[in-house]
């Protein structure tokens, strides 16, 4: 192809870029494309192209002119052919190439572009003033001052104070102004700021969000050092941090008990203390100190509901693996339960409050004797509760204190694990009667059910109220009307709330739903982890069924341990079939009978708690109403709990339970025994199968 049918290119204004004719925006900035399509700083001192140029148009003297004549030479579109590229124009409106020398359009009459007029308009918007070059020149050296400068070995973009290269420490060169920019003709200076211009026009957006992001990481250079220091610091202690226990801690603080019990069934440790580190990150440093722990916390903000649960969390659950039966035999604790939410009745009477309808007494089997004593050991560790049975049983001792009932009569209590939640209550009397804990919290619905009976509950509130006004009597203080509702709400609410701690009522309202008496071994005093009184523990002491007819309940009652803030299943254990005297009465097959102490280690009897005015000084004669009551030969008062056959479910339960152990047994004296394995079952209330 020759030279003279290669298309002409047209020029972009912003860029300098040369395009194809049949492209419609630039190439390079995507600007549009120009009307006039030659660049009017290329003139050319052609006489021949002169001459010509004159042959067609009328001669003006304008320099203008000259440049608009010169710049209508190139052709406006590729479509255009080449011998016509000099001598046509093609209309805007039609299309259609009309000659050079035609001031409208043959077709549709429209004018010319290229007439004197729009020449002169197209031009004038091109035209770069002096004092705009100034000025770029100006901008440029102001930009050239806060840019950084690129290292020439390693590419580093470096602060313009840096006299080295932070990376690579290479020297920084010297920059030396480009000399062909100076003394240079006009029409050439022109055109290198042109493009100097168009260049900046194109990176200029580029440049300032570079610049603002620059800005924003390091607003000042002095200051870069120290605050990558606080940012890494703080980098590192959120990586580092402990949120459960930090909410828990919050929560002592703010008096919300769910993350410090979230805490506290995550496996979290309550005697924890709080780090430096830690205190900077709960950002109250005028709350929380280092070296404290939930306890020191609770302590200073009085969470007293947080602070038992906290210390029976220390010294009130023991530590190790936990293997209860239903953990064992969890179909079958599940079956348990479900025949427990059955068995529930309602009565149609004024007391229309739910009760259990077959009753049932909880006892460790005799075959545990047959065990080695390895494994004898094994077993109470892991189903007793050994901190609860230490503090029961230390000075003053609350249970097992009288020689003549544990080895006369063989009558001793074993405190049974349970989960150390709010549910630890409905849990001890579930595993004093069945063997399973309240996962369901059915027997909850039902203490929540009593309270809330039109019925039953204005009969609760009624000895509720008589029974504290009369200690409040004694204490010399008296309560308002709406003191007493008050305090109503709170008791009923915490009966619907699953997980919340419960008082005395709901013991009392337990021996109505079980229709039997409930006795309870308690601590006298609630003390703090450095041994001191924290105040009066109310619960010990004996629950009857008061508002029930005397032949409507079973007089076997059950025994439940308290200690700080936590209550436990004192259960007995089956007395061997060979031995039919003393404590292991014998009346037929399928009874036999433990005793249960109604006095303390002082012999005064224990206390009855929700008696009338007029049943006040008369406890010993209700005692013998509703319990079956003997006199030991020292003169003790003892109540007889009647240990019936167990239930199909349950006796099932504890057979599993029990295989384990003698699987355990078989294989520690077998020849070339195996190792014992351990199973690890979750101590914190569930495990894996249920």
């Amino acid at each position: 192809m020759s030279l003279d049918a290669e298309p002409c290119k047209w020029t972009c204004e912003y860029c300098t870029y040369k395009n194809f004719p049949s492209a419609q925006k630039c190439t390079m900035c995507r600007g549009a494309k120009p009307l006039i399509t030659e660049d009017i700083y290329k003139l050319r001192n052609d006489t021949q192209q002169t001459q010509d140029t004159k042959a067609v148009l009328p001669v003006s003297t304008n320099d203008s002119d000259e440049e608009g004549i010169s710049d209508l030479q190139q052709p406006s579109s590729g479509s255009v052919k080449p011998n016509q590229a000099c001598s046509s124009w093609r209309c805007d409106v039609c299309k259609h190439v009309n000659s050079l020398d035609i001031k409208e359009c043959d077709r549709c009459s429209s004018n010319s572009p290229y007439n004197e007029a729009a020449l002169q308009e197209r031009l004038s918007s091109l035209a770069i003033g002096e004092n705009e070059v100034i000025s770029a020149a100006t901008n440029d050296q102001r930009c050239q001052l806060n840019q950084k400068w690129t290292c020439s070995v390693c590419t580093y973009e470096n602060w313009p104070k840096a006299v080295k290269c932070i990376m690579c420490t290479t020297a920084r060169g010297r920059i030396s102004p480009d000399s062909s920019s100076q003394y240079i003709s006009s029409p050439e200076r022109e055109m290198f700021i042109n493009s100097k211009n168009a260049e900046d026009s194109w990176n200029r957006s580029k440049k300032l969000n570079v610049r603002r992001m620059e800005e924003i990481r390091c607003p000042s250079p002095s200051n870069n050092i120290e605050t990558e220091k606080k940012l890494k610091m703080q980098r590192k202690l959120q990586r580092n941090i402990d949120r459960p226990w930090l909410n828990a801690c919050m929560g002592v603080l703010n008096g919300e008990p769910a993350p410090v019990l979230a805490y506290l069934a995550a496996g979290g440790n309550p005697s924890r203390q709080l780090t430096q580190n830690e205190v900077i990150a709960l950002g109250r440093p005028s709350a929380f100190d280092a070296g404290y722990t939930l306890v020191h916390l609770a302590i200073r903000f009085n969470r007293e509901d947080m602070l038992a649960t906290l210390l029976s969390q220390i010294e009130g659950s023991s530590s190790g693996i936990k293997r209860v039966p239903s953990y064992v035999a969890p179909d079958l604790a599940a079956d348990i339960r479900r025949f427990f939410a059955s068995d529930i009745r309602q009565r149609k009477s004024n007391f229309s409050c739910p009760f259990v309808n077959e009753q049932t007494t909880f006892f460790l089997p005799a075959e545990i004797e047959d065990l080695p004593s390895v494994i004898q050991e094994q077993l109470f560790q892991e189903i007793l509760d050994k901190d609860v049975q230490q503090q029961l049983e230390a000075h003053p001792p609350v249970i097992n204190w009288s020689l003549e009932v544990t080895s006369h009569l063989g009558s001793r209590l074993y405190a049974l694990w349970n989960r150390s939640a709010g549910d630890c209550l409905l849990d001890s009397v579930m595993q004093a009667s069945w063997g399973v804990f309240d996962r369901e919290n059915t027997l909850r619905r039902a203490l929540a059910d009593a309270l809330t009976h039109p019925h039953s509950g204005h009969m609760f509130y009624s000895r509720w109220r008589e029974y504290e006004s009369i200690q409040a009597m004694l204490m010399h203080f008296s309560l308002e009307e709406t003191q007493w509702q008050e305090d109503w709400s709170a008791l009923v609410s915490l009966a619907t709330q699953p997980g919340s701690s419960l008082e005395h009522l709901h013991v009392f309202v337990l021996a109505h739903i079980f229709r039997r008496p409930i006795i309870v071994y308690g601590v006298k005093y609630v003390k703090s982890f450095r041994g001191e009184n924290l105040g009066y523990a109310k619960f010990e002491g004996v629950y009857l069924p008061l508002l029930w007819e005397p032949n409507f309940c079973n007089k076997s009652p059950l025994a439940l341990g308290y200690t700080r803030g936590h209550f436990s299943a004192l259960v007995p254990m089956e007395p061997e079939a060979t031995t039919s005297v003393n404590a292991h009465i014998k009346s037929d097959s399928e009874l036999y009978v433990s005793f249960l102490p109604l006095m303390d280690h002082n012999h005064l009897l224990l206390p009855v708690h929700f008696i009338s005015q007029k049943e006040m000084g008369q406890e010993e004669r209700l005692l013998r109403q509703w319990l079956d009551v003997c006199v030991t030969d020292s003169g003790l008062l003892i109540a007889q709990q009647k240990l019936q056959q167990r239930p199909l479910l349950v006796a099932q339960m504890v057979e599993e339970w029990l295989n384990y152990y003698r699987r355990l047994a078989h294989m520690s004296i077998a020849p070339f025994h195996r190792p014992i394995p351990v199973q690890d079952y979750s101590s914190e209330g569930e495990s894996d199968d249920e």
